[in-house]
């Protein structure tokens, strides 16, 4: 039977996701069916630095992933 895990983070931390997203494929034994992901842009807020992709003066917009998968055995 197919399920789904979600991943969330920021776009300023795109390799601490990787990370996470790796490890839990690695630790679950997962056989990834898709995974799909969006980005959600923030809006330019008073006082804003810059801490995304590019380095803009917008903050780090919101990122998720959705992982289809089936767990070993199945």
């Amino acid at each position: 039977m197919r399920q789904v895990k979600l991943f969330k983070s920021l776009e300023s931390d795109v390799a601490g996701l990787e990370q996470e997203v790796n490890a839990w494929i690695r630790q679950s034994g997962a056989r990834v069916v898709s995974v799909t992901g969006n980005i959600a842009p923030q809006t330019i807020t008073s006082g804003s630095t810059a801490s995304g992709l590019g380095q803009s003066s917008f903050p780090p917009s919101d990122l998720v992933l959705v992982v289809l998968y089936e767990a070993p055995g199945e």
